[in-house]
């Protein structure tokens, strides 16, 4: 497994990429930029469940983090499989069980050898550090957020339908960004890799991910959201060639030149990878 670092950038037009329930679902914004943000929980989120998706959730493509998963039940599991007497709250004291007990679960869930997990609750697996780690992607411009008042005709109770016509319109609230470019930045690290046993065919996995989660997310809150590009920088040494800053300062993306209305697609902007003069070691992938 080589390291890479690598640059993914979406879009999404009249929809809610990313609402805060701390905000009554308004899309989230820097409030000091009015840039848009949606967080790494919400792509990794997209990332299970095309993975899912793909493969019924089978080992070793189970994911770990889901709708209405039962942890300990997961984590009895790798004791069962193990044959391991569970100590509650604590790993088994032999360090060679207690790593048992963790590659187990790596083994037989993507999202773990992926992301890492923590899995320290009563029935205890350890914690595991994940190779991929995502941050926050970031609009490349700031967004607008609008605020739609919408209706709805039909009603709970008897009560309400004797009301008379106009009075039984329940209100309610939508918000939407008429178009956001967002841009996020991405790390391999192929030391953690080898310890959760990530391979190359997790990352061609990951990379089909990148270019197909939106595809299978669909809402009327999220609009349409599409994957537009991921530069990645390939590394020749584990250790790295050159630092990720330096690589992410080589990928340009901003409003074209003359611009003078608001951005309203991708073809708005200008996207651009200077390629040379790269450090000896370093490649340059395009993964969408």
């Amino acid at each position: 497994m080589n390291r890479y670092d690598f640059v993914y950038f979406f879009d999404v037009t009249d929809g809610n990429p990313n609402g805060d329930p701390d905000a009554g679902n308004l899309p989230r914004v820097d409030p000091e930029t009015g840039h848009g943000l949606v967080t790494d929980v919400c792509l990794k989120r997209k990332i299970r469940n095309y993975v899912g998706l793909v493969w019924g959730e089978e080992p070793p493509y189970e994911i770990y983090v889901k709708e209405k998963a039962v942890l300990n039940q997961q984590h009895d599991r790798a004791y069962q499989a193990t044959k391991i007497s569970t100590n509650k709250g604590k790993l088994p004291k032999d360090a060679a069980q207690a790593r048992k007990i963790t590659d187990w679960m790596c083994q037989n869930f993507f999202d773990i050898r992926a992301f890492g997990a923590v899995m320290t609750t009563e029935v205890n697996c350890g914690q595991v550090r994940g190779p991929i780690q995502i941050g926050f992607a970031r609009s490349v411009s700031p967004v607008v957020a609008l605020e739609h008042s919408v209706t709805r005709c039909a009603v709970t109770t008897e009560r309400e339908a004797e009301k008379q016509e106009g009075d039984n319109r329940t209100m309610g609230r939508k918000y939407s960004i008429p178009y956001g470019l967002y841009r996020a930045h991405g790390f391999i690290n192929p030391f953690l890799a080898e310890k959760t046993g990530f391979s190359d065919e997790d990352l061609d996995l990951f990379k089909s991910a990148l270019n197909n989660m939106f595809e299978y997310d669909r809402s009327a809150s999220r609009g349409l959201m599409t994957p537009k590009a991921c530069i990645a920088f390939k590394h020749k040494s584990q250790l790295g060639n050159a630092r990720a800053d330096q690589l992410f300062a080589r990928v340009h993306c901003a409003r074209q030149e003359m611009e003078t209305e608001p951005a309203r697609s991708f073809d708005d902007f200008g996207l651009s990878v200077v390629t040379e003069d790269l450090p000896t070691g370093v490649s340059v992938e395009r993964w969408v």
